[in-house]
Formats: structure tokens, sequence, C-alpha cells
């Protein structure tokens, strides 16, 4: 914890009975699969502040995620990227997001996004109780100051995961955990529509494979014609048919798999909101994917995961809660894209590359073994899975 703070005694408030914080605002501006690992800080919240309304300030296009998967009560958006706006423009929305903000008396604010400009976000909006990382994710520069004036740990509760990042604030607040694993559940909205799609589309509800073959990163893309390979070798091995799910800037890799692959693929790429695309996980017997915010989607509703990983190590990053495979290639390695790898850099090295379809197909198999086993074993399959 910080020292004294000007207009607060931070420790009085920090201890005093939790019933009276009213307002909490959890800043968490980054990917899907980070805001379904800060799901389960905010789980906490709740049961800590009974009293409180919990807002998120994440990317726009996840605002109708967040409430309709009730992650928090409110969701806020905000970019952070110029996305061709000019600097006039980002400076006026960030004046009136900063007004909104302030207007709203926020009791307490955790800043778990952790950057240069969460951080002045966390500043301007001035709440009594900061919470923020003690060290930050990257060293502050020596003119940035620390707005938090409660101290978190980089990772609490001794996990290693990246989820233990973004619980770490309970630690700091002196909140004990209760609930650790991200767990969501489709909306009746998004089961009606998975539905549609698997009896449009000849599915039965547990009997497919859902695959994810983008990611937000090229670096993390396994190859689309291997993917192509080990479903055609998994439908011939176990019958089970694939459902291809993605974004819209994935269409490309989606057609390149429905080119080459010779089982009877399905496609919902781009066509499928995240509120369908989580009842449609849900319903899989599988995932199969790269290390990308889809993976932890699927783990969050209970169904098992084949992940593929490259230099992003699955100690961290790996699904959690489930049934699970994580294949990785031997690292260090002889580099396969020189041209193109930038050392260090989990988002921009191609070492997932180097995973044969043998590998994965045998993964892909061996969990469809352990979940038809553990059906056979239990008589409440998703109860076992969590």
């Amino acid at each position: 914890m910080a020292g004294t703070d000007s207009e607060y005694d931070v420790l009085k408030i920090a201890t005093a009975d939790r019933l009276a914080i009213k307002s909490i605002l959890v800043i968490q501006t980054k990917y899907i699969g980070d805001v379904i690992l800060t799901s389960a800080l905010v789980r906490n919240l709740r049961l800590a502040y009974p009293n409180a309304a919990i807002a998120m300030l994440c990317a726009p296009g996840l605002r109708d995620f967040v409430i309709s998967q009730n992650i928090a009560d409110v969701a806020i958006g905000f970019d952070g990227r110029s996305a061709g706006r000019s600097l006039l423009q980002r400076m006026k929305e960030y004046s009136s997001l900063v007004a909104d903000l302030r207007r709203r008396k926020f009791d307490l604010t955790i800043d778990v996004t952790d950057s240069k400009t969460s951080r002045i976000l966390h500043r301007s909006i001035s709440a009594p109780l900061r919470v923020g990382y003690n060290p930050p994710e990257k060293p502050l520069k020596f003119w940035e100051g620390q707005p938090a004036n409660i101290l978190a740990p980089t990772f609490g509760h001794g996990g290693a995961h990246y989820l233990y990042r973004y619980l770490s604030p309970l630690e700091a607040l002196g909140i004990e955990l209760q609930e650790v694993i991200p767990m969501l559940e489709p909306t009746p909205v998004g089961r009606s529509a998975s539905a549609r799609v698997l009896a449009q589309s000849k599915l039965a509800e547990k009997a497919f494979v859902a695959v994810h073959a983008g990611a937000r990163f090229k670096g993390r893309c396994w190859q689309p014609e291997r993917f192509a390979a080990v479903m055609d070798e998994v439908y011939a091995t176990t019958g089970l048919r694939s459902l291809l799910i993605g974004g819209p800037d994935e269409s490309a890799t989606a057609q390149a798999i429905l080119n080459v692959a010779v089982s009877p693929l399905v496609s919902v790429v781009g066509k499928a909101s995240l509120e369908t695309l989580t009842a449609l996980l849900a319903d899989a017997f599988i995932f199969l994917g790269n290390e990308s915010g889809p993976m932890h989607l699927a783990a969050s509703v209970g169904t098992p995961v084949v992940g593929l990983y490259g230099l992003t190590p699955p100690d961290i990053w790996g699904p959690l809660g489930v049934l699970h495979r994580t294949v990785e290639p031997p690292l260090p390695c002889q580099c396969v894209a020189p041209d193109l790898c930038k050392p260090g850099n989990p988002g921009g090295v191609y070492c997932v590359h180097r995973l044969p379809v043998a590998k994965v197909a045998q993964a892909t198999r061996d969990l469809i073994d352990a979940v038809r086993q553990q059906a056979n074993e239990t008589p409440n399959q998703t109860d076992s899975l969590r």
C-alpha cells in the first residue's frame, strides 16, 4: 500500500465496512481472453462488496459481451488506439470519457490493464480507493507516477498463470479468494441461436469439434492446411465433424481450410455474434484451436480444449478448469521464419508452425477418448469437466 493520501486515510477506508462501497470500476481494455480471466476477479468483488454496482471499462466491441454474460453491471467502451482518428478527435473523446467517469463518482477503481494510458485514466478519475500493480508490467519511466494508492503484487495468491495477475487486486484489498476459475453461461438468446445453427448444419449437441484457426497475432496461427488434415483424421477415426468459428477478419483462413479439407465441415466464421459463439462452444464436444480468446471462452463454458502454442507458455496462458491437452514445440528452436520472427515477442514469432500434424491429431484423439471415458464414469459430464 502506498503512503499517506492527501485527501483520504486510505488504510482506514480500505479496512472499513465493505457495505459502504457502492460503486466499483474495473479498467480492462485488453482482449476477450483477458476479459474472460478478469470475470473471476469481478465475481469475487461481487461477493466482497454486495452493495456495489460494478462497471467495466472495456474495448467497445466487447460491451455487449460483458453485459450479456453478467461480467459487469455496466460496460463503458474505450478504444485507446488511434484507429485513423486525429489527435484532436482522440483528445475530445478522452476528455469526454474522463468527465463521464468522474460524474459516476466511483468509490473504488481497479486498473488491471496496467498500461500508460490506463494509468493516466486511473489518475484522472480520482476515486478514493485506487488499486494498481507494484511493480507494473512495464517499468514506469522516470517522469511517470503511480496513480494507485493501494498496490497489488504482480502475481497474487502464489499462482503463475496470468489469471492470478487479474486476481491479485483481491489480495491487496484484503479479500479472501473464494472463486478462482472463470465460468460463463450461454444466454437464452445465444442458446436459441446455437440451436438454429446446429439444426441447419445437421450437427448434434456434444457431437462436433469447434475449431478456431485464427488468432489476433499471425505468429500464433497454425497453418490452415494442417488444421484441415487434423479435422479430416478426427472425422475418419472418431466420426466427429468440425465446426469452424472465428471473426470476419478470419474468413480467408477458414476458406483456405475449406478448400483442402475432404471431411464435411461447417463454417460460421464471421457469421456468429459473441453471444451465439459462447453457446456454440458450450454445445461442442471439444475445442481445437490456437492460443487465443475463443480458447479461453471454450474453457469458461466447460468445454474441453486442445490448445496449440508457440512461444507463449501454456502454464501462464493455458486453459483452466477443464480437461485439456496443450501442444507446443520444443524450445528454443531453429527459427522457421527468420525474416518474420521478432525474438522474445510471443505474438511476433512463428514457433507454432513447427507443430506436426501427427502430434496435434494425437492430442485431439487423446482428449476425445478422455472425455468419452469420463462421460461413462460419471452421470453428470458437465459438472465433472469444471
